[in-house]
């Protein structure tokens, strides 16, 4: 095997042990996100978990449920959002900004 082609092969495998370190921490790894003026607050995890959720009483009217529902997706969104993104930014780095199907 040629020292390019070991090089290579090195590289791959220190990149395969970072991309899989990161996805063990992606559980560990939370964000943070409101709607409704901070009447429903979510915390999740980069493993696409609820860790709380947290919701103002003036927020629930039995007459507008839809409303607390929308509430709630939006907040439940946002935070996966940044918590996938941030997950995506440190995988970036990890592959120099190449972009590898199906890991997150």
């Amino acid at each position: 095997m040629s020292k390019g082609l070991a090089s290579i092969m090195k590289q791959a495998q220190m990149i395969q042990q970072k991309m899989a370190k990161l996805q063990e921490e992606a559980s560990q790894r939370t964000a943070e996100a409101s709607s409704g003026g901070g009447a429903v607050n979510v915390q999740v995890n980069g493993k696409n978990e609820i860790i709380s959720l947290s919701i103002k009483k003036e927020a629930v009217d039995p007459n507008d449920v839809e409303m607390l529902q929308d509430l709630i997706t939006a907040a439940v969104n946002e935070a996966m959002k940044k918590v996938h993104g941030e997950i995506s930014e440190e995988m970036s780095k990890i592959t120099g900004g190449m972009s590898i199907p199906g890991l997150f």
